[in-house]
C-alpha cells in the first residue's frame, strides 16, 4: 500500500505540527555502533519519546549494560497509554528513569523502571525538562522537525552532547550552518544517502507520502533527506576525500561563477584535486566532509548576507552561473593543496 514517495511530507508535517516522526530500530542500531565509547559512565536523555514505544528507549534500556550508561532518562508528552503512539492528548506527562538490571534477567522490567509524573506538559522548553537536561549528559532522540532551530539552541546553551535526526536542508539554517563551520556541529555516520522508514501517529495523513500500515494498524511513512546530526566525533569523519579529478581549467566542467570568484560544482565527486581556489558544492558534500582536508568559508544562500555575492541579479543571494541562478552552495577550500 504505497504511493509517491516525497519530500512534500516533511514541509506538510512542519506547517501542521505533525512531526512526530517515531525512529526504527535499526536506524538507531546503526548509527550508535560508531560512537559506543562516548557512552560509558554517562547520563542519556531521550526528552521528544514516549518511552514505553520509543525505540530510543528501547535500544538503550536493552543495551544498558553493554554501553556501560550510568542512567537513562525519558520524558512522555502527555501520553499515558502504552499501546499508542504519542498522541499529546493525555492529562498529565511523565519521565522515566532507569538505571540498569536488577534481577540479573538482562530485560528491563517494569517494576525497574521507575515511571514518575511531571507537573507541565513535557515539553522539552519546560522548566522540569531543561532541569533533567541539566542533570544529563548526552541527548539522543527524533526531535520535532518544526522546532529544530529551538531544539539546537537549547543544546547549546547548556553545552550538551547530542546525537540527533533532522532534515538535511536544515545545514542551510543560518543558526545550524554557523555550528558547523566552526566544527561544533556535524553529520553522522550512518545516513548518507536514500529515503528512511519512520512510524506516525495514527491520525497522520497518508495522502502525500510513501507508506505502509502494518498487521497491528500503525502507520508508518519514508522520509527523503534525513541526516543525523551530532557533535560526538568518530573516526570516519576525519577520513578524507578521495579526488581523482584534475581542474585543467575547464570552464565547461567547472564554470565560475557571474557574482563570486569560485568554481561550481554540482557533484562532490567531481571536486578537483589540484584546484587551489574557493570552490562551491552541493549541500550533500557535508557528507563526506573533513575538517582537516578542507575549509568551510560559507553558504551562498538566501539567509545569508553573502557580502560580495548579493546584487540585483541574485535577490536571493544564491550563486549565478551564466545568468541562471543556482541551488545554495557551500564555498571551500581544499587545505592540502
Amino acid at each position: 500500500m504505497r504511493t509517491k514517495s516525497s519530500n512534500k511530507n516533511l514541509r506538510k508535517a512542519s506547517k501542521a505540527k505533525k512531526d512526530e516522526f517515531y525512529t526504527q530500530l535499526s536506524d538507531i542500531e546503526k548509527e550508535i555502533r560508531h560512537y559506543k565509547k562516548h557512552f560509558k559512565k554517562k547520563v542519556v536523555f531521550c526528552n521528544c519519546d514516549d518511552p514505553r514505544v520509543s525505540n530510543f528507549f528501547h535500544y538503550f534500556s536493552y543495551n544498558f549494560e553493554q554501553l556501560g550508561l550510568k542512567k537513562l532518562i525519558t520524558t512522555c508528552y502527555k501520553n499515558q497509554n502504552v499501546d499508542l503512539f504519542s498522541q499529546n492528548n493525555s492529562e498529565k506527562a511523565i519521565f522515566l528513569e532507569y538505571t540498569g538490571y536488577q534481577n540479573k534477567d538482562n530485560v528491563p522490567n517494569p517494576e525497574e523502571i521507575g515511571i514518575k509524573h511531571l507537573k507541565g506538559d513535557g515539553d522539552f522548553r519546560s522548566p522540569e525538562c531543561i532541569e533533567l537536561l541539566k542533570k544529563s549528559d548526552i541527548v539522543v532522540t527524533n526531535p520535532p522537525f518544526s522546532l529544530f532551530r529551538e531544539y539546537v539552541a537549547q543544546l547549546v546553551e547548556y553545552k550538551k552532547k547530542f546525537l540527533i535526526i533532522g532534515n538535511v536542508n536544515a545545514i542551510t539554517y543560518k543558526e545550524i550552518f554557523k555550528l558547523i563551520k566552526e566544527d561544533k556541529l556535524w553529520l553522522g555516520a550512518s545516513i548518507h544517502s536514500g529515503d528512511r522508514e519512520f512510524g506516525v501517529p495514527d491520525d497522520y495523513p497518508l495522502t502525500a507520502a510513501s507508506f505502509r500500515i502494518d498487521s497491528d494498524g500503525k502507520k508508518y511513512i519514508r522520509v527523503k533527506g534525513v541526516r543525523w546530526f551530532t557533535n560526538l566525533d568518530y573516526e570516519e569523519r576525519h577520513e578524507d576525500l578521495i579526488l581523482y579529478k584534475n581542474y585543467h581549467g575547464n570552464e565547461n566542467e567547472y564554470p565560475k561563477y557571474d557574482n563570486y570568484d569560485a568554481i561550481n560544482i554540482d557533484i562532490t565527486k567531481d571536486i578537483p584535486m589540484d584546484y587551489t581556489g574557493v570552490m562551491g558544492v552541493p549541500i550533500t558534500f557535508l557528507d563526506k566532509y573533513n575538517p582537516q582536508q578542507f575549509e568551510l568559508l560559507g553558504i551562498m544562500n538566501t539567509g545569508e548576507i553573502n557580502k560580495g555575492i548579493r546584487h540585483e541579479g541574485t535577490p536571493h543571494g544564491r550563486p549565478l552561473v551564466n545568468g541562471v541562478e543556482k541551488y545554495l552552495r557551500i564555498l571551500i577550500k581544499n587545505k592540502k593543496i
